[in-house]
């Protein structure tokens, strides 16, 4: 009993608990020696990352509406302090298609500014969900709500590419989804045949790498062939350099933000949405990480050390980080056994900045467009999807739509809200089905015939036979979604019983409005001169009984241990 109360209660994490996995590699009571040849596996897998994030990190930066070097300080800042302080054993940090729309509404509302302010937020709340134990609780965010609003995400980032990818002549995209595919509409005339062929010989490039190289990073492979044959071929395409002006050739000094009450109260609903979402697919990553390799990340750990990275990458004027799945999984398929891969997979980021900056200005767009297509349809998965919808409940299926529907037509912060409100009444609905409250007086006569119960209950069988004891039965946590079935009972009783027993052996928990409604039925049971008897009350609800008052105010005396010895304390003379 005590392990099960400490496994699901909510408490602090204790300083034994906060512990990086990288301490495992070092020798000692909690670790254990690592070996040159694992050292050399760490670094191999950590290059190969290296290069799968750079392009992704500049793509995702500049789709969302910031600079490619924003992309690459947060992958290398927040990158670094999630592997090495991070749960997770495999876990790669970084800019994720997830933040994509998110952070393109708050530059748009608050500029740079305002999502720094919103990254650092979102940091410190991701350390406090760590610290305070909630990580094991975000993981239970229903599955249709995260395939709803990750499904739009990747609508959202693909409608984002298509200016790029075919090099129409649009100044000012306007920022709302049905608006920007009526400007792509009209627009479309403006299609440049040169920036669509790069884009789609990229795309096509990625596709044969993935199927037929997959040990191959596809859209490393994709944005360089892309790059030179533009470079040496000198085609007018426009590239990173036209467009941003270049990479900057080293990394910035960390400097504090300039942060008003009025700019936090502003952007505090959005850290709130970077947080929730960052929680959700870094824990989502770890899960996806122990699946391929039979590890057990720490979620607590994990949540604490992203936050760390977040207010890191805010400090170096990077955007919001998370766990990646994609290149998470890359990392264990290239023979990572440390969380050292991930931080030779920033060191890797940090010398391409040192020494190949230059050559960064040179990619052109619509290849970076055609590694973002291509990532957006992974995250959707519309099969998948359509599947989830097809087989699953109505219920789950309208909780997905509607998730989706609200991330492309509104606001992605207003879906998330949305969504998790959605799950929290479509658990309610769920635990409402599994509780009831029935009679028991038909099925106690059966065993009663049958022999089940002790001799002793003789008078008491003649008592329930004349109908002067009511039994009722609840079933399931007794909630406020379900107090109100209790004011029904006395309602279908045809005749005013002597004694009303509740029985309680599957009542798992009770909550404040569930002791309210079993006072307010005391009430009315006194009333009408019943005796109301709880009998086979498990011990939390008991003590949550006790610790209210309510034992005391109905009387210690009409709370049994089981059936038997309350139906024959019912047999006994009562003065009415």
């Amino acid at each position: 009993m005590n392990q099960k109360k400490k496994k699901y209660s909510f408490t602090f994490m204790q300083p034994r608990d906060f512990i990086p996995r990288i301490v495992a590699l070092f020798p000692g009571p909690a670790g254990r020696n690592y070996s040159w040849a694992a050292f050399g596996k760490d670094c191999l897998a950590g290059v190969i990352v290296g290069i799968v994030a750079l392009p992704l990190s500049m793509a995702f930066s500049i789709s969302a509406g910031g600079t490619p070097a924003q992309g690459l300080y947060t992958a290398i800042t927040a990158g670094f302090c999630i592997s090495l302080l991070g749960g997770s054993k495999f876990q790669i940090g970084g800019p994720t298609g997830a933040f994509v729309i998110i952070i393109f509404g708050i530059i748009q509302k608050h500029g740079t500014a305002g999502l720094i302010t919103a990254t650092l937020l979102a940091g410190i709340i991701l350390v406090i969900m760590g610290v305070s134990g909630l990580g094991r609780f975000i993981k239970f965010i229903p599955y249709p709500v995260t395939t709803g609003f990750t499904t739009g995400i990747g609508v959202l980032i693909f409608s984002q590419q298509v200016k790029d990818f075919f090099g129409l002549q649009i100044t000012a995209s306007a920022p709302a989804f049905f608006e920007k595919w009526r400007e792509y509409i009209l627009f479309f005339p403006t299609l440049d045949p040169l920036i669509a062929g790069i884009g789609a010989g990229t795309m096509a490039l990625i596709i044969l790498v993935r199927r037929f190289f997959p040990r191959i990073p596809g859209a490393a492979v994709g944005v360089t062939v892309a790059t030179v044959l533009c470079h040496f071929l000198a085609l007018p395409v426009e590239t990173i350099g036209t467009r941003f002006g270049g990479i900057p050739a080293s990394l910035p000094m960390p400097v504090a933000p300039a942060m008003s009450w009025s700019l936090i109260r502003a952007v505090l609903p959005d850290a709130f949405t970077i947080a929730l979402l960052a929680a959700i697919e870094s824990l989502l990553s770890a899960v996806v990480a122990d699946s391929m390799t039979g590890d057990r990340h720490n979620a607590n750990m994990e949540l604490a050390a992203q936050g760390i990275g977040n207010i890191t990458s805010a400090l170096f004027g990077g955007i919001p980080a998370t766990g990646a799945i994609a290149r998470t999984a890359t990392n264990i398929k290239s023979g990572a056994v440390s969380p050292v891969a991930g931080i030779v997979h920033a060191l890797t980021l940090v010398v391409f900045i040192l020494l190949l900056a230059p050559a960064a200005s040179a990619i052109p767009l619509a290849s970076l467009s055609a590694v973002l297509m291509v990532v957006s349809w992974d995250m959707s998965n519309v099969g998948r999807c359509f599947r989830l919808i097809r087989r699953s409940p109505k219920s789950d299926a309208a909780v997905l739509i509607t998730t989706f529907f609200l991330t492309i037509a509104f606001d992605l912060t207003f879906a998330v809200e949305v969504g998790v409100i959605l799950a929290v009444f479509l658990f309610l609905r769920r635990m409402i089905e599994v509780t009831d409250i029935k009679s028991e007086n038909d099925d106690l006569m059966t065993e009663l015939a049958f022999g089940n119960l002790e001799k002793k209950t003789k008078d008491s069988i003649i008592a329930l036979s004349r109908k002067d004891i009511e039994i009722y039965e609840i079933t399931g946590p007794f909630f406020f979604g379900v107090a109100d079935m209790l004011q029904h009972i006395l309602r279908r009783v045809a005749r005013t019983p002597r004694f009303l027993i509740l029985r309680m052996r599957d009542v798992p928990v009770i909550d404040s409005t569930g002791i309210a409604a079993l006072e307010s039925f005391l009430m009315q049971c006194r009333h009408r001169k019943i005796q109301l008897m709880l009998c086979e009350t498990r011990e939390p609800p008991r003590k949550v009984l006790e610790k209210a008052g309510f034992i005391g105010d109905m009387g210690a005396e009409w709370v049994l241990p089981t059936l038997e010895e309350a139906l024959e304390k019912a047999g006994m003379p009562l003065d009415r």
